[in-house]
């Protein structure tokens, strides 16, 4: 499809271009050919956008969640973690079907789509169907199963073969909108030699690790009682940070490590040396008072931070407009410096930071680079007056300011209407899959 947007503020991301007050962007299939200011060029476009009064951007990239858990939001709320999980969510997801993950992310992509977000990160089960929930919803998705070993080796074998099947048959489809990584859930529940072994298949396969590292407190206790050192360093010892495609003297794989809450300084130097990104999700981190990520000190180390939301039940939505307040306030909060964190830098890991970890043409807008993006409506009360748009973003804009969103140069939303999925029929059967997982885990909680 060849689009024309014009008469639109345009906030690139590409340093050497910056943000343009009035310009253009052309559009052909799914890549951007042209970006300019002033007038466009004449050419026979298959849809013009009119972006007065709007702000193209590049969209959001939300690097660490489970969409299933979208049909678990609000069902434990306010509970201490360990109670939180092993009596509210394990069992409830031990009831989840293929059919309630299918739904719960049909109902996440659109909930993403309302807000802005064109890519993810997703570690979970029944992954087959958030592959497909990704390809009918147009939007851009890195696939992970999560994988718990729990010690057991056969248990290992089985699920490894999984997260090696999801890798092997998803990596690459829909037109390269679905992509794919190998995901051990995290070091104080699967084995060290596991690891190791997800590591070597994902250098094999030239797929990256997603991992959750460092999350909680007790994570951080558990492994020094048990090794005599934390997660981080008791990984360092296997060379998992420094995963690489073969014959490469580098990390070249992404590895994303996801919270990273507990972390201390040489954590942080093992983290910046070989290249890991941190997938940092304050509003989940606070939810379950999980502790407060160095992000600043981790900035400042060079380690790549990006931002995530983490599941429904813990957040409870998937509004990275959100994220981004929380996350600049946080940070100030705790470092007791107002300059910590500014604007730019959150807008930053948003965007051009995620798209690192997700797919490198993208985050940025400019010529070559796939055209996913977004429009924002500032033609409300909440942005007047700007003087200074990454502000604007971090600390006045909402999700429900996006009106228009394309992904790999296909229409999502226009004008707030969603064009690729049936909103109500979404809505209607991830609230039916919802009751119905809710009451399999009472009938079941009655006859123990």
């Amino acid at each position: 499809m060849f689009i024309l947007i014009k008469n639109a503020r345009i906030l690139t991301l590409d340093d050497s271009c910056g943000e343009i007050q009035n310009g253009y962007i052309v559009i052909d299939n799914e890549f951007i050919s042209k970006i300019g200011a002033g007038t466009p060029i004449s050419g026979n476009y298959d849809k013009i956008i009119d972006a007065a009064g709007s702000l193209v951007m590049p969209g959001l990239s939300n690097t660490h969640t489970h969409l299933g858990m979208t049909l678990l939001r609000g069902y434990a709320d306010d509970m201490i973690l360990k109670d939180w999980l092993e009596k509210e969510i394990w069992p409830a997801e031990a009831e989840l079907t293929a059919e309630d993950v299918y739904w719960g992310s049909l109902l996440g992509c659109l909930e993403m789509i309302r807000f802005g977000t064109t890519a993810f990160c997703d570690m979970y089960f029944f992954m087959d169907e958030t592959a497909k929930a990704v390809e009918k919803s147009g939007i851009r998705g890195c696939l992970s199963y999560g994988m718990i070993e729990l010690f057991d080796e056969e248990r290992g074998n089985a699920e490894f073969i999984k997260g090696e099947r999801l890798v092997r048959e998803w990596q690459g489809k829909a037109n390269g909108r679905i992509t794919t990584m190998y995901g051990p859930h995290a070091p104080n529940t699967c084995s060290k030699e596991f690891i190791a072994k997800v590591k070597k298949a994902a250098e094999r396969d030239g797929v990256g690790v997603h991992i959750h590292v460092l999350e909680t407190e007790d994570e951080l206790n558990t492994m020094k009682k048990n090794y005599g050192v934390c997660s981080v360093h008791h990984l360092d010892s296997v060379g998992f940070w420094d995963t690489r495609l073969p014959g490469s003297d580098k990390s070249s794989l992404p590895i994303l490590a996801a919270h990273s809450v507990w972390m201390s300084e040489g954590d942080i130097k093992i983290f910046a040396e070989k290249g890991v990104t941190v997938s940092h999700n304050p509003i989940s981190n606070m939810k379950l008072a999980s502790g407060i990520a160095p992000i600043q000190k981790m900035i400042q180390a060079g380690v790549l931070v990006t931002l995530g939301t983490d599941g429904c039940a813990s957040n409870n939505n998937l509004n990275m407009f959100e994220e981004m307040k929380t996350a600049a306030l946080l940070q100030k909060l705790d470092t007791k410096d107002p300059t910590a964190l500014p604007a730019k830098t959150v807008v930053e890991m948003a965007t051009k930071n995620g798209a690192q970890v997700i797919d490198k043409k993208t985050g940025v807008l400019k010529p070559g680079n796939k055209a996913d993006l977004i429009l924002i409506d500032l033609k409300k009360a909440n942005a007047i007056p700007i003087f200074d748009i990454y502000s604007h973003l971090v600390y006045s804009a909402s999700g429900s300011d996006v009106k228009t969103m394309i992904v790999d140069g296909k229409i999502l939303m226009e004008d707030y209407k969603i064009l690729v999925l049936d909103e109500y029929e979404v809505m209607k059967n991830a609230h039916e899959c919802a009751q119905n997982l809710v009451k399999r885990v009472k009938d079941k909680n009655k006859m123990l």
